[in-house]
C-alpha cells in the first residue's frame, strides 16, 4: 500500500483564542489517488495519543477504506507531536507557552490544508475514533456543505461533564510530578506520565474488559501487566506538554462553542446534513451511548449504531480488537454505498 506522508506549512494563522501562530504546520499521510473530479476524498483526523500511521489498520484493499477507490487523508491534529505542537515549536510558542488549541482550530487548519495542497472542497466522508470522532462532528457542523458522510466512533459532539472530570483526574497525576515544573521541565517527568497512564488504565477499557481478562488477548497476563506494558509505554512516547495540549482540546470540545452557533448545541446538531453513523461503544466509560443518544435526537439523517463490545473506549482503537474493527469497517462500507 502506497503511503505519502508530508507536512504542510500554512503560514500565519489566527486561532480561535485570537493568538496567532506564525507558521502553523499540519502533518498528514495520504493513501490512494485523488480522482479527476476530486470527489473521492475521505478525511480521518487523529485521536488522543494517536498519529496518522495508526489508521493504517483501517485502510486497505480488503477494507471499506480501499485506496484503489478512495483518496484517504489521515491528518494529525495539533499537539500530537507531528502537526504544530508544544514539543516542535520555537519560542515564543515552545513548550508550556504553546497556545490553547480547539477543534475549531483543527478543522479550519485541515480545511485550509486540503484546499491549498489538493484543491479539495468537499469530502465523501469524514470519519474518526475518539477525538477524531469529535473532529468529524466539528467538520460536519462547521462545514455542512462540504461533508457528504460522517462517522464518529467512540466519540462525541461535545465533551460531557463527567468526561471532563475524568480528564482533570489524569491531568492532576501528571502535574503532581515536581519535575514537570509547570511545563518548563528539562528532564522527562516520567513519574507523572506513569501516574497519568495508570489513572487512564482504569477508564480506557471497561470493567468487563478486566473482569474477563481481555488484556490477555493483547499479551498482558495480569491487569498490572496491562498498565505497565500497554498504557505506560503509550504515553511515555509523548511529550508531557503535548499530552496536556491534546487534553485541553478534548476538555473544551463542543461543536457549538464558536461564533457560528454561539453555544446553541441543538442548532449545531441540526445543521449537520451529512449522512451520519454515530458508533459509541456500549461499555465506553467516557463517551457513553446516552450522550450519543442526545446528539442523535437532535439530528436528521443519522443512525445510532452502538458497538457491542466489552472493550470499552478502546473498542475503537484501530486494529486493536479485530472484531470491533470489523464492526466499524462494516459501517464505513454501508455508509459509503449509500
Amino acid at each position: 500500500m502506497s503511503v505519502v506522508a508530508s507536512v504542510v506549512n500554512l503560514g500565519e494563522t489566527e486561532l480561535q483564542s485570537g493568538e496567532v501562530l506564525p507558521n502553523l504546520k499540519i502533518s498528514h499521510a495520504t493513501f490512494g489517488t485523488l480522482n479527476a473530479a476530486r470527489s473521492n476524498a475521505i478525511l480521518m483526523p487523529t485521536f488522543y495519543g494517536g498519529k496518522h500511521i495508526d489508521y493504517e489498520a483501517m485502510i486497505g484493499a480488503d477494507k471499506a477504506l480501499d485506496p484503489s477507490q478512495y483518496f484517504i487523508i489521515a491528518v494529525d491534529m495539533m499537539c500530537n507531536g507531528l502537526s504544530s505542537s508544544p514539543s516542535n515549536s520555537d519560542a515564543p510558542f515552545a513548550g508550556a507557552d504553546f497556545p490553547k488549541i480547539t477543534h475549531w482550530d483543527n478543522v479550519h487548519a485541515q480545511q485550509k490544508m486540503l484546499e491549498q495542497e489538493y484543491r479539495i472542497e468537499s469530502l465523501a466522508m469524514v470519519t474518526g475514533f475518539s477525538m477524531g470522532g469529535q473532529q468529524a462532528n466539528h467538520w460536519a457542523a462547521i462545514f455542512p456543505d462540504r461533508v457528504e458522510r460522517m462517522v464518529s466512533w467512540c466519540g462525541s459532539a461535545a465533551t460531557a461533564p463527567h468526561n471532563w472530570v475524568f480528564l482533570e483526574g489524569v491531568k492532576a497525576g501528571l502535574l503532581a510530578d515536581p519535575i514537570f515544573a509547570n511545563g518548563t521541565y528539562t528532564d522527562v517527568p516520567e513519574a507523572g506520565i506513569r501516574a497519568f497512564a495508570r489513572i487512564w488504565a482504569g477508564w480506557g477499557p471497561s470493567q468487563a474488559f478486566y473482569r474477563h481478562k481481555l488484556h490477555q488477548k493483547l499479551g498482558q497476563e495480569t491487569a498490572a501487566d496491562h498498565m505497565q506494558e500497554f498504557w505506560e509505554p503509550n504515553f511515555l512516547a509523548f511529550d508531557a506538554n503535548d499530552l496536556l495540549g491534546m487534553l485541553h482540546t478534548w476538555q473544551v470540545a463542543n461543536i457549538a462553542d464558536n461564533d457560528l452557533y454561539k453555544g446553541d448545541f441543538e442548532a449545531a446538531c441540526k445543521a449537520i446534513t451529512a449522512k451520519t453513523i454515530l458508533m459509541p461503544c456500549e461499555t465506553d466509560l467516557y463517551f457513553p451511548v446516552a450522550d450519543n443518544e442526545i446528539q442523535a435526537s437532535l439530528m436528521t439523517n443519522v443512525e445510532l449504531r452502538p458497538i457491542p463490545s466489552d472493550w470499552g473506549h478502546i473498542a475503537g482503537a484501530p486494529g486493536l480488537n479485530p472484531v470491533d474493527s470489523a464492526f466499524i469497517d462494516n459501517a464505513h462500507r454501508e455508509l459509503l454505498a449509500s
